[in-house]
């Protein structure tokens, strides 16, 4: 399975940039810099003059692969989100059990930050703290809207959309299995956040990932099924 998930490309959305930035190496450095300097400095303090700097190039040539940052980051949540959708329909083949699906998939939108060795273009580790910290920035903006109509939020929506197949496939009563998906990952995103910087706010037990667990007995007991 691993051989085969090395072998896919993550594609984004092509409204998002204006060149394709994994078309040349300049267009992978901005992504591969870009990761690295919201992760260390946050996606407010990350400019292109900072970011041409850090890469030895130039404003200029930033901008004819995306407008402006807020693009940039359309484009690194977009190609997390295909990942993570990549990374579950190979997590969940030839899997017969709902049960059993849809365990796998709360544990792989709940997982803690981890490197992915199979895509060295991108810091996947530090990609996905970028997502815990600055994921909201991508779409609650005034043009969420037109963004929307363009695609820009597919990828997302299309995951969530899997997940609650599984959940209206093992209680078809179920009326909100949405809203139930989406907010397992904006909530084990905010507990991941919470555990790192107000540990009070969270709770962090010994010996087990307790973000991981508390969503799936929130999940199975909101849809009234037993999954263990």
């Amino acid at each position: 399975m691993k051989d085969l998930l090395a072998k896919v490309r993550v594609t984004v959305n092509d409204n998002i940039y204006l060149k394709d930035p994994e078309s040349s190496k300049l267009g992978i450095k901005i992504v591969s810099g870009g990761v690295d300097m919201i992760d260390e400095f946050g996606f407010d303090s990350f400019t292109f003059r900072k970011l041409a700097a850090n890469i030895s190039s130039t404003e200029a040539s930033i901008y004819r692969y995306f407008e402006n940052k807020h693009k940039l980051l359309l484009y690194l949540t977009g190609w997390y989100w295909a990942w993570i959708e990549y990374k579950m329909a190979f997590a969940l083949l030839n899997v017969a059990s709902p049960v059993e699906r849809l365990e796998r998939a709360i544990a792989l939108l709940t997982e803690a930050p981890h490197p992915d060795v199979n895509y060295e273009h991108i810091n996947t580790e530090k990609l996905s703290r970028i997502v815990i910290v600055e994921a909201t920035k991508a779409y609650l903006t005034k043009d969420v809207d037109q963004e929307n109509k363009e695609g820009v939020f597919g990828d997302y929506k299309d995951l969530v959309g899997k997940v609650a197949d599984i959940i209206s496939e093992l209680n078809p009563d179920y009326k909100y299995p949405h809203m139930l998906v989406s907010t397992v990952i904006e909530g084990a995103h905010q507990q991941r956040f919470f555990a790192d910087h107000l540990p009070r706010l969270t709770d962090i037990v010994a010996g087990e990932d307790a973000t991981c667990v508390f969503y799936k007995d929130l999940v199975f007991k909101a849809i009234a099924i037993d999954g263990k």
